[in-house]
This record gives C-alpha cells, sequence and structure tokens, in this order.
C-alpha cells in the first residue's frame, strides 16, 4: 500500500468496528444469510478518509453458522487520488491511477464465553480490483466486556511490497504492520447509541515515521424498517498526514 492511501483505509462499514460486525447464527438457525447496504458521506477507515472526503456508497452479504463461524463481503468506493512519479529532475514519468473501488473478503469465527464476554478471530483481505499493487490481507483478534472491544490486526501480506521501485522494504500494509484498536459503545434512550473508538498504526516501515493514532466518536440511532443513522467525528493524531477533524454521517440498512 502507497503513502498516498494514508496521507489522504475494522472500521468495515460505514457504522461499525472491526471484522466482528457479523453475527453468529440465532439458536434457531444453522445457517444465517443476511446483506447490507450503507451510505456515507465521507468512508473512514482507521482515521483516514477513503474518499478524499467525499461520499460512498457501500453494501455487503454475509453468512453466519450456529458454530460461530462467519463468512462475508463488503464493497465501497474509494478514491485516493493520482499520484504524479517523477525522475530524479522532477519531471512527471508516469501516473499511478487511483483505483476506482475496494473488495473485501473476510471470514472469522466469533463465540461468547458467557454473558459479558466474547471473542472474535479473522481473517481479511482488502482488494483493489482497478488499482496497481494495492492490496493487502490481515489476521486479527479481539475481545469484548460488557462495553469495551480490544483488538489488533496484523498485516501478514502485502502487494505494495513487490511493486516496482519498492526497494528495502519502503511500502506501507505489507508483512509487519500492526493495527491496535479499542472502543466503548452503549446504549442510549430512545434507540441512540453511543461508541468512543481509538486506534494505533504502527507501520513496519520508517522506524515509526509513518506510525499514527487516531480517536472518534460516533452517536446513532436505530430507525426501524429505514436503518440506522449516525453522526461521527474522527480526527488523526499526527500532522504527517491529514489531522483536520472529520465530520460525517452514515446510514445503513441491514437485510
Amino acid at each position: 500500500m502507497t503513502t498516498t492511501r494514508i496521507g489522504t483505509a475494522l472500521t468495515l462499514g460505514a457504522l461499525s468496528i472491526g471484522v466482528g460486525a457479523s453475527q453468529p447464527a440465532s439458536a434457531d438457525d444453522v445457517h444465517s444469510f443476511s446483506a447490507n447496504i450503507g451510505a456515507v458521506s465521507n468512508y473512514i477507515f482507521r482515521g483516514v478518509t477513503q474518499t478524499d472526503d467525499k461520499a460512498a456508497i457501500q453494501g455487503g452479504v454475509d453468512y453466519a453458522h450456529i458454530s460461530g463461524f462467519y463468512a462475508g463481503t463488503w464493497v465501497s468506493n474509494v478514491d485516493f487520488g493520482d499520484v504524479d512519479v517523477e525522475d530524479e529532475s522532477g519531471n512527471v514519468i508516469d501516473v499511478i491511477k487511483s483505483p476506482g473501488y475496494e473488495a473485501d473478503v473476510y471470514l472469522g469465527f466469533s463465540q461468547s464465553i458467557n454473558d459479558d464476554l466474547s471473542f472474535d478471530l479473522n481473517a481479511i483481505y482488502y482488494a483493489y480490483p482497478d488499482g496497481d499493487d494495492l492490496d493487502f490481507a490481515e489476521i486479527g483478534g479481539s475481545a469484548t466486556w460488557k462495553w469495551v472491544t480490544l483488538g489488533l490486526a496484523y498485516t501478514a501480506w502485502g502487494q505494495a511490497e513487490d511493486a516496482p521501485g519498492v526497494e528495502n522494504g519502503e511500502a506501507l500494509f505489507k508483512e509487519g504492520d500492526w493495527y491496535y484498536y479499542g472502543s466503548f459503545a452503549i446504549d442510549l434512550p430512545m434507540d441512540f447509541g453511543l461508541d468512543v473508538h481509538g486506534g494505533y498504526y504502527d507501520f513496519d516501515y520508517n522506524d515509526g515515521g509513518n506510525d499514527y493514532g487516531h480517536w472518534g466518536l460516533s452517536i446513532s440511532r436505530e430507525a426501524g424498517d429505514f436503518g440506522t443513522f449516525s453522526l461521527n467525528y474522527d480526527q488523526v493524531g499526527r500532522d504527517t498526514y491529514d489531522d483536520d477533524p472529520k465530520i460525517w454521517v452514515g446510514w445503513l440498512k441491514e437485510f
């Protein structure tokens, strides 16, 4: 993955944190299928816009087994901005075009230990079919106790590591990157919900020169057949990136 992507992606979807948004099948269903569609005014992934601060349409389908196993896919439009490739004299010799969409595939295992404690183990592949050397894959896990979730994700493979012109591991989103995250989520009166979240990206490249932390807050409200609406705030805590506050709205409908 390129620096451009970070400068300009569990949260996976408009209103969820992490891959564990998929739910196990109910006690009455051995197999369960669901779908979701959403719209956001800004697609934010781990504090950073994926659409150049523009809107996105998103959606996915999920399968869950009564055992706790789940799998699914999710897509969204993206816009990382085009990148000029210059020679030693500063002349533009090539232009790397931004991909137009992201397509993720994931699977995992989620289980409750008791009424207050649960865990989730997962793997996810982030694909950019019309992009150049941007795909990467993660494995991760999280634990939730009542209102608090803590988790991590490890980049097991990254296509950017083998991209033309990349030397000595000079790439982000490649094997060895770690992402740590946490959230605090509670139900509020009148079908409102509050989520406070944050994370820290520890990149293998550049001895911490590209690492960053971020934080945010979401207030959502369920509206029955009309889906769930949210008002969101996100911010990156390092001026190497765009550290302006991001205020965006989202809508998610599950079927």
